[in-house]
């Protein structure tokens, strides 16, 4: 993996955290970020004394260039705090803080710089959230590669904020400018987040199911999902993690279930864990307390409590990407830290697509690999710690 960042005169060492589990050919920087600071030390000048943000930096380049400035950095992800803390220590920059998408925006910011999410309905969030915050005279500049600027991405910001255009294409990435509009900031606009649906679970069960902008298939069961509910199977007396939990439905299916199990749900989404946690409170609100809520990169956050769990079940829908990053780094980390965390003779129990061909690593790292199901497209692997 290439660590070393050079830009005007500036040398940073830059990681993906967590370092040891990435693929030598990516890095924790892309050429929107290089076109963002470029513009800011050469066509603008950098706020001095002023608030700023900024916002989905994936692995906290930008926070870690600006660190000198005190931005306040907004992310809805746990694996980019991380890299954040880790690349501001190896390049002993100072703290700054860090927040996620669910917690208020300082005031007046004289400047905004936002990474486009992959995810529309997040950056749809962010902008209402600017709203109550900026001022005319506020400078906000986005950026992303060229493929990810679309019509679409330009008319949020135009609805939300104010008339917007865009830089040249360089390095295959754009800026967009966008200048806030009083008339418009006036306008009232309700959020459509979270958003509520009826999920009605095999057991027969129909729950109600909030999601916050940020988690994954947000209107409706991921057809993997829906697979998994089918062939879950959970006894009072288990300790279960939904890992990876999104909304946290197969936490909520494993309630119905055995309404005595324990059930831990972790997800790298602060989004995911507090929609999660609105899912048990609205439909299980007398088993609040048999289940806890965990941000963390995959399992490590378990790993390395002094008073880890008792787990006898994992039950996983891995994602096969990272930001804009087809990678299956994620799910293997996920299955050694399932195998570390369980009981002997626990299981880790997984959905995923057939072509991912998941079978082989499970096989090595557990010895006993079962398939529970299939369709036509996705497969269930039920892994057996010996």
């Amino acid at each position: 993996m290439n660590t070393e960042f050079t830009l005007f005169d500036r040398q940073l060492t830059l990681i993906r955290y967590p370092a040891k589990h990435q693929h030598k050919s990516l890095q924790a920087w892309d050429s929107a970020d290089e076109l963002l600071i470029e513009h800011l030390l050469t066509e603008q000048s950098v706020p001095v004394g002023q608030p700023w943000i900024i916002m989905n930096d994936d692995f906290g380049s930008l926070g870690t260039f600006f660190a000198e400035q005190q931005p306040v950095w907004v992310s809805d992800s746990t694996i980019a705090r991380l890299s954040l803390s880790e690349n501001l220590q190896a390049n002993a920059c100072n703290a700054i803080s860090a927040i996620d998408c669910l917690t208020a925006l300082p005031a007046a910011p004289a400047l905004v710089l936002i990474k486009i999410p992959r995810t529309l309905a997040l950056l749809e969030h962010q902008l209402i959230q600017l709203r109550s915050v900026v001022m005319p005279d506020t400078r906000i500049i986005a950026a992303a590669k060229i493929k990810s600027v679309t019509r679409g991405v330009l008319d949020l910001f135009e609805k939300y904020l104010g008339p917007t255009n865009t830089s040249l294409a360089k390095k295959k990435s754009r800026l967009i400018f966008c200048s806030p509009d009083p008339v418009r900031l006036s306008r009232e606009m309700a959020s459509p987040y979270p958003t509520v649906w009826q999920c009605k679970l095999p057991t027969g069960n129909s729950v109600s199911v909030s999601n916050h902008a940020n988690v994954f298939s947000r209107q409706s069961l991921d057809i993997g999902a829906r697979l998994l509910l089918e062939h879950m199977s959970v006894a009072n007396h288990d300790h279960v993690v939904d890992l990876g939990c999104g909304n946290g439905v197969l936490g909520l299916n494993a309630l119905t279930l055995a309404p005595q199990s324990s059930v831990t749900f972790v997800d790298e989404s602060y989004m995911a864990i507090e929609s999660a946690r609105d899912n048990v409170a609205a439909n299980f609100p007398h088993q609040l307390a048999q289940c806890q809520f965990v941000a963390s990169n995959c399992l490590e956050a378990l790993l390395n409590r002094s008073d880890r769990p008792t787990v006898t079940k994992v039950f996983c829908n891995p994602p096969f990407h990272q930001q804009n990053t087809i990678t299956d780094h994620i799910a293997w980390q996920m299955f050694h830290d399932a195998y570390e965390l369980l009981n002997k003779g626990g299981h880790l129990i997984v959905v995923a697509n057939r072509h991912l061909d998941y079978y082989p690593k499970l096989k090595r790292l557990f010895g006993g690999v079962t398939t529970l199901a299939n369709d036509r497209k996705f497969v269930i692997y039920s892994a057996a710690k010996r």
